[in-house]
């Protein structure tokens, strides 16, 4: 009775042991198969260091406006869906004027020549953009006569009064209109900035979109200026 009664009781422990086994090895081949569907996603994600080459377009409302873009133009992950936004952030190529792709990559991570644009939409706080702002306030503020700079601009610094520090203004005429306007920053902060020069433009209803580019597309304003007003155009529609 006692032999039958241990061989039982070894069969009862020994089949409880087989199953905790068997969960064990379960348990390890799962988290073996997240481990490697995790380290995958992870591996991705460290890949595309905060781009997305996801070409689906977004519809993002502004007021009166609605921005329509492939999420691959949309510079921060928790912008990239459909919805209402008080400022949007897109990043380009110029002058392809294109998102991020595999194809791109060395040119966003600026492992080439400088070339990548950044934009921000933001309802318009003031009644006159950057180039008409010219006569009124930046022409108070600038030291004349001013120095030839890049494709027929003139490069201003300004007074020390004014509350630009180590930027200056590259002003060009352009006839019938009021002349293009930017400003750049100067000196060793310029050298550390992707993109060191500014501009402002009144874009749909009562938006302002400021564009930020390299210095070495100043010289190429007039194209720059023109490919920004075509991609806008393209993207941009208002309720009126």
């Amino acid at each position: 009775m006692r032999e039958a009664a241990a061989a039982e009781e070894f069969e009862v422990v020994d089949s409880t042991l087989m199953k905790r086994v068997f969960y064990v090895f379960a348990a390890l081949a799962l988290l073996s198969v997240a481990i490697s569907l995790g380290g995958k996603w992870l591996g991705r994600s460290i890949a595309m260091a905060g781009y997305t080459d996801d070409t689906t377009v977004r519809q993002v409302v502004m007021g009166n406006n609605v921005i329509s873009v492939p999420a691959n133009f949309i510079r921060f992950d928790q912008a990239r869906r459909d919805g209402i936004a008080s400022r949007f952030d897109l990043y380009l190529r110029y002058p392809e004027m294109d998102g991020y792709s595999t194809a791109a990559r060395d040119d966003f991570n600026h492992v080439t020549t400088r070339k990548i644009i950044f934009l921000s939409f933001e309802p318009r706080m003031m009644s006159r953009d950057m180039s008409g702002r010219f006569a009124p306030i930046y022409s108070a503020l600038i030291v004349t006569p001013g120095t030839p700079g890049p494709g027929g601009t003139r490069l201003y610094g300004f007074t020390e009064k004014s509350g630009y520090l180590n930027e200056v203004l590259a002003v060009a005429e352009r006839p019938g209109k009021d002349p293009f306007v930017a400003r750049c920053l100067s000196g060793p902060t310029a050298e550390d900035s992707l993109a060191p020069c500014e501009r402002d433009i009144q874009v749909g209803d009562d938006l302002s979109l400021t564009y930020r580019f390299p210095r070495e597309l100043l010289g190429n304003w007039q194209a720059l200026d023109a490919a920004i007003a075509t991609k806008v155009a393209g993207i941009l529609k208002t309720g009126r």
